[in-house]
């Protein structure tokens, strides 16, 4: 089992109300599209409520902003399951419901795995990205880290770092 998994936020902001007409495609699509996450590989954790999307959960005083949250074994399994798959299609999409942004909306972190991040640390290492670029605290696809580790080896008695 691997020591660290990858979490990830990413947040929109949708240009109306998702019981507006105009939101139905979106809506449509986020089922099959939580469906097909969960059972991709590499998959570990996504947000949800019991009604099974996190459409509901206001991180933001923003009621139009949408937190999206998951877990993931690694950077590849996200990058595969967000670039090649059915996920692609509705990107291609989205600004038909979401409105450009201009500061970043993705962050990407590492956790130790069997953790679940929580909505606020996540927004914590987004405005961290935000004011100050990728960095091993919260970083991007383009700018990525590799897990922290601390190695520890025993010498004369005392734990050092080697």
């Amino acid at each position: 089992m691997a020591e660290f998994h990858l979490a990830q936020l990413n947040v929109a902001k949708l240009k109306a109300p998702l019981d507006e007409p105009s939101m139905s495609g979106f809506v449509e699509a986020l089922e099959p599209l939580n469906g097909l996450a969960d059972g991709w590989p590499g998959f570990v954790w996504r947000l949800q409520t019991d009604a099974g999307d996190a459409t509901s959960i206001r991180a933001f005083d923003d009621p139009l902003l949408l937190v999206n949250m998951s877990v993931w074994e690694s950077v590849e399994a996200l990058g595969e399951y967000v670039y090649r798959s059915g996920h692609l299609d509705v990107m291609r999409r989205r600004r038909e419901w979401a409105s450009y942004m201009v500061e970043a909306h993705l962050c990407l972190w590492w956790i130790a795995a069997g953790e679940v991040p929580t909505v606020d640390e996540a927004k914590e290492r987004l405005e961290h990205l935000r004011a100050h670029g990728p960095s091993p605290h919260a970083f991007t696809f383009k700018r990525r880290f590799e897990p922290e580790t601390e190695v520890v080896t025993e010498d004369d008695g005392w734990l050092c770092p080697a």
